[in-house]
This record gives C-alpha cells, sequence and structure tokens, in this order.
C-alpha cells in the first residue's frame, strides 16, 4: 500500500506533464483544486478529494494524447487502486463520482456545457456523454455525489496558469486526518 509520502512523491513527479489540452500542469491542477475547496471551507475529506481526484492521470501509462486517440483512460478507477486501502470513503467516494459529476451538471444546467473547454467536452464524449433525466436523479440522490459535484466545480476552475497556490506539503495535515 502506498503511504501519503508515496503518493505526492508521485504527483510532484509525475505532474510536470501539462493537463491535457489546458494551460496548466497535472500538479498546478491538483494544487489549485485543493486550494479552492480550502478558500471555500469545504470539510478536510473534500480538500483532499480535490487535491487527488486526477491521480490516475498521473499514474497511467497511456500517453497525453489518450482522449484524441479516443481512449476514456479511466482515471477516476485508476486512482482508486492507489487510495482506496489509504483514506476514508469521505475522500474516495468523491473521486469516484467526479467525472459522472461531469455528465450530471451538463444534464442539469444547460449552460455548464457551453463552460466547459474543448479538452472537458472531448472527454466527456468518451465518458458516456450527458446523462438522462433518469441517469441525472439516480446519481445525485448517491451518497457524496453533492460533494463530487462540487469537486467537479472546483476541478472546472482549477486551470488557471496565473493562480499562486501552496505546495504539497502545505495538505499534510488534512491528508493525515483523513487516513484510515
Amino acid at each position: 500500500m502506498p503511504s501519503i509520502q508515496d503518493l505526492l512523491t508521485t504527483l510532484s513527479t509525475n505532474g510536470s506533464a501539462q493537463y491535457g489540452h489546458e494551460a496548466v500542469t497535472q500538479r498546478m491542477h491538483a494544487l489549485q483544486c485543493a486550494t479552492l475547496a480550502e478558500s471555500a471551507l469545504a470539510p478536510p475529506a473534500l480538500v483532499v478529494a480535490c487535491l487527488l481526484h486526477d491521480f490516475g492521470h498521473v499514474v497511467h501509462s497511456l500517453g497525453d494524447d489518450a482522449v484524441e486517440r479516443g481512449i476514456n483512460d479511466r482515471h477516476e478507477k485508476r486512482a482508486l487502486s492507489y487510495l482506496d486501502d489509504l483514506f476514508v470513503e469521505a475522500v474516495t467516494r468523491p473521486i469516484r463520482l467526479h467525472v459522472r459529476a461531469k455528465r450530471y451538471l451538463c444534464a442539469v444546467d444547460s449552460s455548464y456545457w457551453d463552460g466547459l473547454s474543448p479538452a472537458s467536452k472531448r472527454s466527456l464524449e468518451l465518458q458516456g456523454g450527458i446523462f438522462s433525466e433518469e441517469e441525472a436523479i439516480e446519481f445525485i440522490n448517491q451518497p457524496y455525489a453533492k460533494d463530487a459535484v462540487q469537486l467537479r466545480i472546483w476541478d472546472d476552475l482549477a486551470k488557471n496558469p496565473n493562480m499562486t497556490t501552496p505546495d504539497f506539503h502545505h495538505f499534510l495535515p488534512v491528508l493525515s486526518v483523513c487516513q484510515k
């Protein structure tokens, strides 16, 4: 089982890759998402979920152009093999659901799709597209779905090349609190 330090080392080492076709790296994206959650006074587990939600992107070996090649990297599931044994469900469930939260938001807010970056729109199609009304209702009634939706909102905002954030070590206290 990886340790918190192992996760942070992996994020630091592999996080220098671009976050898709966005103007930030994987590392910047993770730190921005967690900083946005922390600034909004989110509970520690949601801050940790924001920090680690895209961990699956930094551990797969599909290359940076998986979406362009029509591959859904299933990063939300890849991350869980590293995180499930280490963190409480309040961390891992929003991570598991954050891709589906994008599908949900597109279904319930017609302007949400318009605000997505081109890369997010491409990946959404690979991830199953917009939920039907029935799928949206089923999704939002699950435990931690509302946390996943909030994570998704911060995820969409965490693409600012000029945002200043603390480093990974700043988040050690909340990471520790959320361990099993």
